[in-house]
């Protein structure tokens, strides 16, 4: 077959351009192919070498992270990275941005950021068995934040209550630097046996190419190349300027359908291959599958079920209609599988064939519309070099006068602040969050959301293994230092899942910037990358999935950078899990680590005196992975209650919500010598509030000793109030309604 000839050598570099490839990448493919590329190669050519699909910008950075480790049994480059758990068990888990889909709608944006890494997830062989939400927004004063936050929120429930699997864990912060374009970022975690791991391959000359899920329509056409580089301003509520090209009309129990009847195919031992149509649809798909394996793959869009009649060859390549998955099948096999998606009532249609040609084939019958190395697609996008320069701003707010505001000093003043940042938006309770995903099924959930990580239990039903959860990124400290404010985020999210006992595993991540084509952008995400690659070797995690979301700014002006870290524990039993609450009269309060005078980028700073400005935190990675180290085994020997980072508002938003928490009070002794706003307020690193029964405290004082880490015992629990002398004196019902639900009360206005 001739390929159709729909453009010219004066029409082709024309629509190259409006599609987002450079000049130079247009003469590429025209070399790659010896000759003028037809409209559908021109837009599946687009779609692979976008920036969100080929990472063409940042790859060469992130080859700097380790992914290697003891637990690693898949690390970048599939669907989903995979490590093992134990006992012939595995899990896999992946996140993902959603941002710009959910700037337009974000109900059914946010929604579908699960849905996509649902079917990244399965795509492995595993079985979704939660999720977790990391998202950011501007100020609640504004009214469009607050619809923006309420319908994201309500669009993760809706598809987690669709899907069956519940939202577990994730995290919420508002600042105006998110105003203009909010961040939405989705993980999924499930459980496999080892045994049963597969890949997105299209292995097998001659087996069958088959697309299982929902018909084919026009949702998401240009969505990887288009949204990725648009600047989203203020849209007004409802509207959805560029529909078309969201792709965000997912449908959970169709999707919740997907993984089933895919889970019953890989038990049953009738797929080849297996990979998710996200981005870039069939085009994206089918040309990784073919490249991972070495082979060609054909296609013939007139086998594609479509939605509405009239689609081009191009659109149906690129089209990112959700919940549809590709299959490599043995033809014997075929009824088998046509019988088993039939019982999970999807439609199931043969599309096309693994060959040894190494192309990717594209034809409407008998008309070839397309005709290229499939490793060209997947692999050969060109590498974009980025000019980086340090951004300006960096000394004028390093160099901020912390000394210049006025600090509250007496105990009144301490107190009206303390209760005031329990009440701001980024501390307060997420009770308004967890409320609307209460009733999704929780069989699974151990601890759920308000605690320091989330822990699910894993295995079959007698099992007591579990994983513990953490997403975790404080924004401000990357813009004021992006190389430590990355490994502050790692560190964070790796204490959070030592505080329930678990041995951090594996991290995946979001990596959420603006538009890298500015010096100062890239600069900023290329010390990001350097800070976290360096953090992950010092505490001996790997990074296994990941996701770059670039081009996150509105009217010129970028987010602040945010690489959210999606970290996962191992647990050998639930039975030693520990939580955040002070648990009874008498306990011993002991604070493991030590506070410095470390204002800069704090919460205090941004909730009472609107600043972000000043140094961030040190961090002492060796002493991190001491404390992170020491809590796990005092957890493990049951030698302690409770534990909890701390972190965002510093030691007294920690006693307060570990009061809160356990409804009973406490009477400390900060002895650090510290101003008493520092002392309470400071963000100082590798801190974490233990409590012990009086009968083990010195046990643990060993411990902690023999540990070489520094301590204090600070207090002991008891009473109906938080005292904290010379500085705090709230009852805890008082510290209760503050925290409440600010959130709820906000959406209720």
């Amino acid at each position: 077959m001739t390929p159709v000839k729909d453009l010219t050598e004066t029409t082709a570099p024309d629509l190259a351009v409006e599609l987002g490839l450079t000049p130079d990448e247009y003469e590429k493919i025209v070399e790659i192919l010896g000759r003028v590329p037809s409209k559908t190669e021109l837009y599946m050519y687009s779609l692979m070498w976008s920036e969100h699909c080929s990472y063409k910008t940042s790859r060469a950075y992130l080859r700097q992270f380790p992914t290697d480790g003891e637990h690693v049994l898949q690390g970048p480059g599939e669907n989903a990275g995979v490590i093992s758990a134990g006992d012939g068990w595995a899990i896999a888990f992946k996140m993902e941005s959603h941002n710009h889909p959910s700037a337009i709608h974000p109900f059914q944006g946010a929604g579908t950021g699960l849905g996509g890494c649902a079917r990244d997830i399965f795509a492995m062989g595993a079985r979704p068995i939660a999720f977790v939400g990391s998202s950011r927004f501007g100020s609640l004063d504004s009214e469009h934040q607050r619809w923006l936050f309420d319908e994201a929120t309500k669009g993760m429930v809706d598809y987690s209550r669709g899907f069956r699997v519940p939202l577990v864990a994730g995290e919420t912060y508002f600042d105006d630097a998110y105003e203009g374009n909010c961040l939405i970022n989705a993980m999924a975690i499930g459980q496999l046996r080892e045994e049963d791991l597969i890949r997105a391959q299209a292995t097998g000359v001659g087996n069958l190419v088959v697309l299982i899920g929902g018909k084919t329509g026009r949702e998401g056409i240009g969505g990887a190349s288009v949204l990725a580089s648009a600047d989203f301003g203020e849209t007004a509520e409802g509207e959805s300027p560029v529909v078309e090209v969201t792709g965000v009309l997912g449908d959970p129990d169709e999707g919740r359908r997907l993984a089933e009847a895919c889970l019953e195919l890989q038990q049953a031992g009738l797929l080849v291959g297996l990979g998710d149509l996200g981005a870039a649809g069939l085009t994206s798909s089918a040309s990784e599958m073919a490249s991972r394996a070495g082979n060609g793959i054909e296609i013939d869009v007139d086998a594609v079920p479509l939605k509405e009649e009239g689609m081009e060859p191009f659109e149906i390549m690129v089209s990112e209609t959700q919940e549809r998955m590709l299959a490599v099948v043995d033809p014997d096999n075929l009824n088998e599988v046509v019988a088993i998606c039939q019982k999970w009532e999807l439609p199931v249609t043969v599309v096309g064939k693994v060959t040894d040609t190494g192309k990717f084939v594209v034809k409407k019958g008998d008309e070839l519309h397309g005709e290229m190395p499939a490793s060209s697609l997947a692999e050969d996008a060109p590498t974009v070099e980025s000019e980086m320069s340090r951004p300006s701003y960096l000394d004028e707010l390093g160099a901020f006068d912390l000394d210049s505001l006025e600090h509250p000093r007496e105990v009144a003043d301490l107190n009206r602040t303390l209760l005031d940042m329990l009440a701001s938006t980024n501390l307060s309770s997420r009770k308004w969050a967890a409320d609307q995903a209460a009733d999704v099924a929780v069989d699974r959930v151990v601890l759920g959301s308000g605690n320091d990580a989330a822990v699910v239990r894993i295995g079959d039903e007698d099992s007591t293994r579990a994983i513990a959860i953490s997403a975790d990124c404080n924004g401000r400290y990357v813009y004021l230092d992006p190389y430590r404010g990355s490994q502050i985020a790692l560190a964070e999210a790796a204490r959070n899942v030592s505080c329930v006992g678990a041995d951090p595993a594996a991290i995946t991540d979001c990596l959420n910037f603006g538009n890298p084509e500015k010096p100062e952008v890239f600069w900023t995400f290329a010390q990001s990358i350097a800070g976290l690659a360096d953090g992950c070797r010092a505490l001996g995690v790997p990074v296994i999935s990941g996701n770059v979301s670039f081009y996150n700014e509105s009217g010129g002006a970028a987010i602040y950078p945010t690489p959210v870290i999606g970290m996962v524990g191992l647990l050998d039993s639930i039975d030693e899990v520990k939580t955040l609450d002070f648990k009874d009269e008498g306990d011993v309060i002991i604070l493991v680590g030590q506070t410095a005078d470390e204002l800069g980028g704090s919460e205090y700073l941004s909730a009472v005196h609107g600043v972000a400005a000043g140094t961030i935190p040190a961090l002492d990675l060796e002493l991190e992975a001491d404390v992170q180290r020491i809590v796990r085994r005092l957890v493990r020997q049951d030698l302690v209650k409770s534990a909890h980072d701390c972190s965002d508002g510093g030691i007294a938003v920690a006693l307060a919500e570990s009061a809160i928490a356990g409804d009973i009070g406490a009477t400390v002794v900060l002895d650090d010598d510290l101003p008493a706003h520092s002392s309470l307020f400071s963000e100082t690193q590798s801190r974490i509030l233990v409590t012990c029964d009086v009968a083990d405290a010195e046990k643990v004082i060993e411990e902690l000793h023999d540990a070489e880490v520094p301590y204090s015992v600070i207090g002991e629990v008891g009473g109906r109030r938080l005292l904290i002398e010379n500085a705090i004196d709230l009852p805890v019902s008082d510290l209760a309604v503050a925290h409440g639900d600010a959130l709820g009360d906000i959406l209720a206005v």
